[in-house]
């Protein structure tokens, strides 16, 4: 059979159900984009940039469990979207990444774009893969597939070299077997003792990570059986439905309420799925596990690495918690619990409703009137910054997928192009960007691309004149704000380049009325970008408890010389 390697990616591509590719065509790939073009089933979307292409990709991902794929041009179109590859890595994002290379037939050296494409995308992939013949490439892509989804999802890279892409080939047959793909089940030895220990337990809790979302409904009942109250991780939000009555917080220890703290600090068995027990989901490791450490990963690695376990669980979360579930003695008298967390919530809704803001748009106002007028499916993406941990703490998500950002690589520029993602795999559900005016201006002008679709999500631009996360972070230790105040601009003359509806909200009385005509905007069709006066004084439980966490992990001598320096600043 004779064939092009561009129509082998193209029949690869429709074999997994691809709908679209994200990218920018060039000299090395173009007839890629024209079999592209060629397909009924794919669109090839061009992007304003390749960085932005990666976290589109990813948002795609993120909100809908398909891998999002990617097509780059080689050395500068691979290198533009390293960043938003190593966000997919370290965050745990299937992806599959269509890298064209350079020619391999001519023999000659110094080539245009030629860099070790691998060697790069290597350390920030599951697997990146050279096809050294056009027979490998069918193959290669459908594995790339298998292997972005299995076990731990990822990143995978597929290098096709340009003459591969250009020049018609004979192939014998188009191969390919699918790996079974059977789910790793819990050692049932490990598995008894974790019942065992659950079961003995005085005082039982779960953490919760998105690793845990497939076993969202064995968990549920996991935890009303227990009668244990419920944590999750950033990433995890909505994995555990919040409003329930035994979910308490995105996070603990330091970094959490008082009545959190509370809860937690009584903890005797923490089971904890389907996380990592990173630096960002522990607020700098600002939390402490109970000895009795269950922790249920599908990723062997994982377990124990930060925090010592008495039990360590590699097991597809589903398969485990179905598994554990039986094993389990139903508990009564959780009332004085569900009590405690109900008053506790209620008391921090009371604090920041008791808190408004004088002359700028209240953060508790803001958010709850998003959630007034958005759907209950709605998606929201942030930002590298103060908007992911505001969001994280005045959302109330009941639903998981829902509550997508930059956290373990904490990229910038991220909630524009990752909301786009989310809406070319979404276009029925409401998407929010809560973005920063700092990161807003790193990815904005990829809204010029996704409005010529018709893709319209709603951009709420949380303007304070700064990059707020790490004002704060400067404030009391340096009384300074060094290169954190941003120039000034204007955020309505952005919106009308990018093809965006402007609106602005100056004060808690205009929200409603506000937000309510963006979203018949963006659900007319029309991308809407918000200008929100954001008060961006008030630090949230997350920035207090990293702050106090890393402060007093210093030695006394650097506590005493930070602590002079701030006040000498400030007299």
């Amino acid at each position: 059979m004779r064939t092009s390697g561009a129509r082998l990616i193209v029949q690869a591509l429709e074999a997994e159900g691809v709908r679209y590719t994200f990218g920018i065509p060039g000299t090395h790939n173009i007839e890629l984009y024209d079999e592209l073009e060629r397909s009924a089933m794919i669109t090839p979307v061009l992007v304003t940039s390749e960085q932005a292409a990666a976290f589109i990709a990813d948002g795609l991902a993120r909100t809908t469990g398909r891998p999002g794929v990617l097509n780059l041009v080689p050395g500068a179109g691979v290198t533009h979207a390293l960043s938003g590859i190593a966000e997919a890595y370290l965050d745990n994002v299937p992806m599959v990444i269509i890298a064209a290379g350079i020619r391999t037939d001519t023999g000659k050296a110094y080539q245009l774009h030629a860099i070790d494409q691998l060697a790069v995308l290597t350390p920030v992939t599951k697997g990146a893969f050279h096809a050294s013949t056009p027979d490998e490439i069918y193959p290669l892509i459908r594995r790339a597939f298998e292997l972005a989804t299995r076990g731990t999802p990822g990143p995978v890279a597929v290098e096709i070299p340009a003459n591969f892409l250009l020049l018609s080939q004979e192939i014998e047959e188009i191969r390919f077997a699918p790996t079974p793909n059977a789910p790793a089940m819990p050692d049932p030895d490990l598995l008894r003792r974790a019942a065992d220990l659950l079961n003995a337990a005085r005082k039982p809790a779960l953490y919760l990570g998105a690793g845990a979302v497939a076993a969202r409904e064995e968990l549920i009942a996991i935890a009303e059986r227990l009668g244990a109250p419920v944590t999750t991780t950033i990433q995890g939000k909505g994995v555990f439905p919040e409003d329930h009555p035994l979910w308490l917080w995105n996070g603990f220890g330091a970094s959490a309420p008082a009545f959190v703290r509370k809860a937690m600090d009584v903890c005797d068995v923490l089971l904890a799925v389907g996380c990592r027990f990173g630096e960002v989901a522990t607020a700098s490791y600002g939390l402490v596990p109970p000895e009795n450490l269950i922790h249920v990963d599908i990723d062997p690695a994982v377990i124990g690495q930060n925090f010592p376990v008495a039990v360590g669980i590699p097991s597809d979360a589903r398969a485990f918690a179905s598994a554990l579930l039986p094993l389990l003695r139903k508990r009564t008298g959780s009332e004085s619990l569900t009590r405690a967390i109900r008053s506790g919530h209620a008391a921090v809704r009371d604090g920041w409703r008791k808190s408004p803001s004088r002359d700028r748009v209240t953060p508790f106002a803001f958010f709850e009137a998003l959630q007034r007028h958005a759907g209950a499916d709605t998606v929201y993406t942030t930002d590298s910054g103060n908007g992911t941990f505001l969001a994280m703490e005045h959302l109330r998500l009941s639903r998981p997928r829902c509550f997508i950002g930059p956290v373990d690589f904490s990229c910038m520029g991220y909630a524009v192009p990752g909301a786009i993602g989310a809406k070319w795999g979404n276009r029925e559900r409401d998407v929010i960007a809560l973005a920063g005016d700092g990161a807003l201006l790193m990815t904005a002008l990829e809204l010029i691309g996704a409005s010529s679709y018709g893709i319209a999500p709603m951009i709420c631009v949380l303007r304070d004149g700064k990059l707020g996360q790490i004002a704060q972070f400067q404030k009391v230790p340096l009384n300074r704000s060094t290169c954190t105040v941003l120039p000034d601009y204007s955020v309505e003359d952005l919106a009308r380049t990018t093809g965006c509806r402007y609106f602005r909200i100056l004060h808690d009385a205009e929200l409603d009325g506000v937000i309510e005509a963006a979203l018949e905007a963006t659900r007319s069709g029309n991308p809407a970008m918000v200008e929100v006066a954001i008060d961006g004084s008030m630090k949230t439980y997350f920035t207090r408890g990293v702050l106090k966490t890393n402060f007093l992990r210093l030695p006394w001598r650097d506590r005493l010389r930070m602590l002079t320096r701030a006040i000498a600043r400030r007299l």
